[in-house]
């Protein structure tokens, strides 16, 4: 599948309403508050639309989005996208310097918020640029709209999809490394159905039967694709869980009672939850069929406990938020233990020399990857998308190497300042010092007990906001009430 297999004119809301005509009754979406069909998440989505609307956005706008993995989450995004606008999803472990930079970043006029983050935003709401709306799902004793109220109070029609090109930009994650401000990376609506076409049902293989769970949560690409856009472009049904990925008991808790296929999570996350003495015993785990890691790389040890343990192989690669997902992976029942894999159909990979010249095999080198799910730039920092996209080739900033039987192997990261952005953070309670990280995250600004984040940016003052993104063919109106 290629970008010019879908047409000019394409919303990627698509990947929700192409289930209605034969799935409208299947179970889209479970968790432990809601379970919704595709139907009702459809209708939740219109709802969710019209009540943006209402507040005033339109295609271009940004909608900046700081909230749990929950239907409300996922309802706010498909309707922005499908109003034309930007999803800008944010990491729910940020500081508030950093969630400042971002929201006046990309300028978002609407934001909509988990109230245990409200707090927050209200600290730095004084110095928000362009935010004119704040939206609260849930929650009490404040004065911005509410969710419920707000899409209970809108129309119940069918919402119009805005007429958007493929290649307009509909989505935005912010990614940090050790040094500089976060880096915005936008992704056009044709990028989400290429990934879950390429590596979801392609690569991974992905049916309409299967139930999908991600400890990533839904602001990483990896936990976005692997559990919402792959799963329901295939008709299959998502497993959405709010509570920590830290905690391996709890995660196990939602695999025996939700009874997913299909797992994602990184190597650390494996690691913690063969640390359970009552992992084969305590725990249903038959319902797997499917164990996907990325994020950072797989040791070969974890790859066979974790096979010993379960009778499940580990599916290991390597991505990047910069390409949505992932471009090289292990495949079901070809998996090579300790290895990232083969590239996936759609994506080229050359490893190269300081000089730009090929590597052979097995010589150690710079990793490139061409593919069209590939961002175009980082919002707003020139400098360095110069340095990681480089034509039609994306710098991905680590040192690789290929055996003689096509198979990647990672071999750490060449320079983490310029290292693209990985999948999913490493946690920082549990780092493998063998095998260093894609990722570029770190708690530098956060202790290991606060949780996981990005490192941090410098505090960015109010005069460092910039104008409205790029895409924008208004100028925001601040000063609205929120």
């Amino acid at each position: 599948m290629k970008a010019a297999d879908l047409p000019f004119r394409y919303n990627a809301v698509d990947i929700l309403e192409r289930n209605l005509p034969a799935r409208a009754d299947k179970v889209a979406l479970m968790s432990e508050a809601r379970t919704l069909t595709f139907g009702q998440m459809a209708a939740e989505v219109d709802r969710a639309g019209h009540a943006l609307a209402g507040l005033g956005v339109r295609r271009g706008d940004s909608v900046a989005l700081l909230a749990l993995d929950t239907a409300e989450w996922v309802a706010t995004y498909f309707a922005v996208v499908k109003l034309g606008g930007v999803v800008a999803s944010f990491n729910t472990l940020l500081t508030p310097a950093e969630y400042e930079y971002m929201l006046n970043d990309c300028g978002a006029r609407v934001l909509v918020v988990d109230p245990s983050l409200l707090p927050t935003v209200e600290a730095i709401r004084a110095r928000l640029e362009w935010l004119e709306h704040i939206v609260v799902i849930g929650g009490s004793g404040h004065a911005h709209h509410d969710f419920a109220r707000l899409v209970a109070g809108a129309p119940a029609g069918p919402l119009p999809a805005c007429n958007t090109h493929r290649d307009d930009f509909c989505c935005l994650n912010y990614s940090s490394g050790t040094t500089g401000e976060p880096k915005g990376i936008l992704h056009a609506h044709k990028d989400l159905p290429l990934a879950a076409e390429l590596v979801g049902a392609r690569t991974l293989g992905l049916r309409a039967d299967d139930r999908t769970f991600s400890v990533a949560k839904l602001f990483f690409t990896f936990g976005h694709g692997g559990n919402l856009t792959f799963p329901w472009w295939v008709g299959a049904t998502v497993v959405l869980h709010p509570g920590s990925p830290r905690q391996a008991r709890s995660v196990l808790g939602v695999i025996d009672r939700f009874k997913p296929t299909v797992f994602y999570t990184a190597p650390t996350g494996f690691a913690s939850m063969l640390a359970e003495s009552g992992l084969a015993s305590e725990w249903d785990l038959s319902s797997l069929r499917l164990c996907v890691s990325a994020g950072e790389a797989l040791p070969a040890p974890i790859w066979h406990r974790w096979k010993q343990a379960t009778g499940l192989e580990i599916l290991d690669g390597i991505g990047s938020t910069e390409n949505y997902h992932m471009f090289i992976a292990n495949r079901p029942g070809d998996a090579v233990p300790g290895s990232s894999g083969r590239p996936i159909e759609g994506y080229d990979a050359r490893i190269v020399d300081e000089a730009g010249r090929e590597v052979g095999p097995g010589q150690v080198g710079n990793l490139l990857v061409r593919g069209e799910t590939s961002a175009l730039l980082y919002l707003h920092q020139y400098d360095r998308s110069k340095r990681t996209f480089q034509g039609e080739w994306l710098d991905t900033g680590d040192k690789y190497s290929v055996d003689a039987n096509g198979v990647y192997w990672h071999a750490g990261p060449r320079s983490r300042s310029r290292a693209v952005s990985s999948l999913t953070p490493t946690w920082p309670s549990a780092r493998w010092s063998a095998t260093p990280t894609a990722t570029a995250w770190s708690s530098r600004r956060r202790s290991s007990s606060s949780g996981p984040g990005p490192a941090a940016s410098a505090s960015p003052s109010a005069s460092s906001s910039t104008a409205p993104p790029p895409w924008r063919s208004t100028s925001a109106r601040a000063g609205s009430s929120s």
